[in-house]
């Protein structure tokens, strides 16, 4: 599922620790052919195959060559084993599962088992007879050059078929192809049209980008009122944008029900636990400051040290500040010293923190800089 950002519309501003500070825009298709243009098998090889020395302390942006990045280890609140699990109960058999009785789609099948060109052979049939799910997928794999010459005109062809047989996903990429291939009024409209019908429809990127449509076209607190609904249902469907949306708007939107803003911490949650690293980084500050519900230093800190381990700039620099002011954690000013060097290096410089870093020991500052340069190199 493609999650797509449409251009001019901003991201709902987090709410601040300490002081921190969506969308897409293509030309309507000519080719008319019933059956649409040909398909040639490209240049790739996938058809059918299975998808298979010592640091001077004031020159903080001298680092040694970095090796390969390794994974970090996440820190972070437990989503492992249940109670039941930790007791060493038995859990309760699952019911029998129903026969599915359903058409099997082997066009789909094969596209998911990474047979591209199997796929396109099951599809087109199906998609020059008028079978709109059939046209989705292989303007997927059109759009998307798997095991074929990429074409994005021929895309467009078959997405906008599918859009007009009725397809929900084909309305979405429609919708998005026309945004980003043309500046017309009347494609915009036509885009922005799609777009609501396939949200309508269900979709959940459809659903996420209409809401950031209507907050675009209607900025401030109007605008939010009306994609409210459509983030709700985004987000019900697991996009962690949506999530993210819903949760910020029920933090500052002051008129709604008590019943959706206390769960706004519920849907940060959320998409911090999807990876989200905006939603980790604001996770992190809401529980530190009591935003949303009560204050949690520990459970704070370790998911601003989770956003900054994933490469959050914003949150190496807050977490530097933790290990100053002892938040969460013990102070440590040779650690607070690594994320400070590691956000002043991408380009981040808080000038509190770098007051705070000139006032280490020459000691402190290398052993901050070594410490930095293993941690980018993975040692």
């Amino acid at each position: 599922m493609i999650r797509a950002l449409l251009s001019k519309a901003c991201r709902i501003a987090p709410v601040a620790f300490f002081a921190t500070g969506v969308f897409v825009a293509a030309p309507s298709l000519a080719e008319t052919a019933k059956k649409g243009p040909s398909v040639t098998a490209g240049d790739a090889k996938t058809d059918e195959r299975e998808p298979a020395g010592e640091v001077k302390p004031a020159a903080l942006d001298e680092q040694p060559e970095v090796k390969k990045e390794e994974k970090k280890p996440i820190d972070g609140p437990s989503t492992g084993l249940s109670v039941l699990d930790r007791m060493g109960a038995d859990l309760p058999a699952l019911p029998a599962e129903k026969p599915f009785a359903g058409k099997v789609d082997d066009a789909y099948g094969a596209f998911q088992r990474g047979r591209y060109l199997t796929a396109m052979e099951l599809a087109l049939p199906r998609a020059q007879l008028g079978d709109p799910a059939a046209q989705t997928l292989v303007a997927e794999i059109l759009d998307r050059g798997l095991g074929v010459k990429r074409d994005r005109k021929q895309a467009l062809f078959w997405y906008e078929q599918a859009a007009n047989g009725g397809d929900p996903t084909g309305m979405f990429k429609y919708a998005i192809l026309l945004m980003e291939r043309s500046a017309s009024p009347e494609d915009r409209k036509k885009a922005d049209e799609l777009m609501k019908k396939s949200a309508d429809l269900g979709n959940a990127s459809a659903q996420f980008n209409y809401a950031q449509v209507l907050v675009a076209d209607s900025p401030g607190d109007k605008g939010l009122h009306d994609a409210l609904p459509y983030y709700e249902k985004s987000a019900e469907q697991g996009i962690a944008d949506a999530q993210y949306a819903v949760a910020q708007i029920y933090v500052n939107l002051k008129d709604l029900p008590e019943e959706k803003t206390k769960r706004a911490r519920e849907w940060l949650l959320r998409a911090a636990r999807a990876g989200f690293d905006t939603a980790q980084l604001d996770l992190g500050m809401w529980l530190v400051n009591g935003t949303a519900g009560d204050r949690d230093y520990d459970t704070g800190f370790k998911w601003l040290k989770r956003a900054a381990d994933g490469g959050n700039v914003v949150a190496q620099s807050k977490l530097a500040q933790l290990y100053i002011h002892a938040i969460g954690t013990r102070p440590d000013p040779v650690e607070a010293g690594k994320w400070f060097v590691l956000a002043r290096r991408a380009g981040l410089n808080d000038p509190s923190l770098e007051d705070f870093y000139l006032g280490l020991t020459d000691q402190q500052q290398k052993a901050a800089i070594t410490a930095a340069n293993k941690y980018r190199s993975g040692s």
